[in-house]
């Protein structure tokens, strides 16, 4: 039997992709909170694990200032938040608060 046919075929498979869960600014303007915090998205049922990554994108409006804690943002999201008065910062950020 040729080499082609004795050999798996099983795809590629990229082990260094990482992950995000995400976010809309949609759904985060309807927290009415001022910081999100990946505990608060949580609690709110947005995200299955807080100790995952988190990345927000820029569908939908803040109409608010809110601190934003997450590990990612899209360039629309980021410039959505600023625009609105509140903050995007890194996860980091919060483990440096605490």
């Amino acid at each position: 039997m040729p080499l082609q046919r004795r050999v798996p075929k099983r795809g590629f498979h990229n082990n260094f992709k990482i992950e995000y869960q995400l976010i809309n600014l949609a759904q985060l303007a309807k927290l009415n909170v001022e910081e999100i915090t990946p505990a608060v998205l949580a609690a709110k049922g947005l995200v299955k694990k807080e100790n995952e990554l988190i990345k927000i994108l820029g569908t939908g409006t803040v109409t608010k200032a809110v601190k934003i804690y997450a590990d990612a943002y899209s360039a629309a999201a980021r410039d959505k938040i600023q625009k609105a008065g509140g903050t995007a910062l890194a996860r980091v950020a919060l483990q440096d608060k605490q």
